[in-house]
């Protein structure tokens, strides 16, 4: 497992609530999230972070424009240079004008049509990526995150981008170490943040060769559309293409993986509900989106007020940080009836897993799309838990599992 960077426990204690290194937070962070709540939906921890854990204050912050991302340390993470010396900051990661005008031209492309046109391709892989790992176990258990949850997202976001086969083994190792660095600096190893920056480097030469190569002969994918799409006069600089591309794979990667890793030990963690998706799997969407809410793959969102705002008669400086801790949000008892208890026949169930507002997730229904390929897929199965407690990657932001031993019947 990772090491924690060296950080000062007192320096902690006054950052964070909670201690994000402790184990125990790791393998579930919801206690920690409760006791923090226990405390009022809005809190100011000793080194002015402010950390909201109700649900329907986070979705006001969330679609509150007065507050952003700002040009704080935590986006600065994320800037790069381009060959002409200028910063650039991926859209995800910026406030309006500049993420209106990039989101604009990227939504033209990443259209919800070409989206659903992958659900076939999605359905086929599960099945494919499933069977291949019951051939090749021979009895033994099968890691569900190296069979299906890794692959399956990875293959389908190629698909999308139109890149080559040849690149998947070095994707999955780049994807991941820049997943890993969507955390702050503050909690990374100084071998992390050097992977991380070295990762969005190589993807960045790659996705600028496969560019050129488009411009020439484009295709039917994300970066031809890319290429071709046009807002206002204005098109993709090859930078922007180039950092685009990284994060929409990097980011939709860790999301979508740690959605079927987290939804799956949930699930096999409750016999009374896989029973009951096998009963009703037209009700798969429902149960993706429950699974969601219970243990989102995004945690917390970082957010900072732009100007001054009075949340419960608190008020917030231009420049103070808030955290949204959307796991807390997603289990408030003030919203959800049981909220600790997974319930897949919840009818409608909301979430804030893929955010709100104008940062809402652009990759969304091609994460929900992949993981209801891949749980429909095993929840038909006669499987059941290798392990007690299957680790977990030590991540603050993003929330997922190292490993899944499962064992399949019926082979």
């Amino acid at each position: 497992m990772t090491q924690a960077p060296m950080l000062d426990s007192e320096f902690l204690a006054q950052l964070l609530p909670f201690n994000p290194f402790d184990p125990a937070f790791i393998v579930s962070p919801y206690p920690a999230y409760r006791r923090v709540r226990e405390q009022g939906r809005l809190v100011r921890t000793p080194a002015g972070l402010w950390v909201v854990s109700g649900y329907e204050l986070c979705a006001a912050v969330l679609r509150d424009s007065r507050f952003g991302w700002g040009d704080g340390a935590a986006v600065a993470d994320h800037f790069s240079t381009a060959p002409d010396g200028s910063l650039v900051r991926p859209f995800i990661f910026s406030d309006p004008p500049e993420h209106t005008a990039i989101r604009r031209l990227v939504s033209k492309a990443f259209a919800a049509r070409r989206i659903d046109q992958l659900r076939p391709t999605a359905q086929r892989l599960a099945a494919g990526l499933i069977a291949a790992a019951r051939e090749q176990a021979d009895d033994a258990p099968v890691d569900l995150m190296s069979a299906v949850a890794h692959p399956l997202p990875g293959q389908l976001l190629r698909e999308l981008l139109g890149v080559p086969d040849e690149h998947e083994a070095r994707f999955r190792v780049l994807t991941a170490d820049i997943a890993r660095g969507l955390d702050p600096s503050l909690f990374l190893t100084p071998d992390e943040i050097a992977k991380r920056d070295s990762a969005r480097a190589e993807l960045g030469e790659v996705f600028t060769a496969l560019a050129e190569r488009r411009r020439s002969d484009p295709g039917d994918d994300l970066i031809s559309q890319l290429l071709a799409v046009e807002d206002e006069g204005h098109r993709l600089t090859m930078h922007e293409l180039q950092v685009t591309c990284t994060l929409l794979l990097a980011a939709g990667y860790a999301t979508t993986h740690g959605l079927i890793a987290n939804g799956m030990l949930a699930l096999l963690q409750r016999p009374a509900q896989r029973d009951w998706l096998r009963a009703n799997p037209d009700r798969v969407e429902d149960a993706v989106e429950e699974m969601l809410r219970f243990d989102a793959p995004v945690q917390m969102i970082a957010r900072m007020a732009l100007t001054e705002v009075t949340l419960d008669d608190h008020v917030i400086q231009p420049g103070e940080q808030v955290m949204l801790l959307i796991g807390a949000a997603n289990r408030d008892p003030a919203v959800f009836e049981d909220p600790d208890e997974l319930l897949l026949s919840r009818e409608n169930p909301r979430n804030l897993g893929f955010g709100l507002g104008i940062h809402f997730c652009l990759g969304a229904p091609l994460a929900r799309l992949t993981a209801q390929a891949a749980v429909a897929e095993l929840a038909a199965l006669d499987i059941e838990l290798a392990t007690g407690t299957p680790p977990r990657v030590p991540n603050i932001i993003m929330r997922s599992l190292a490993e899944l031993p499962v064992r399949i019947a019926g082979r």
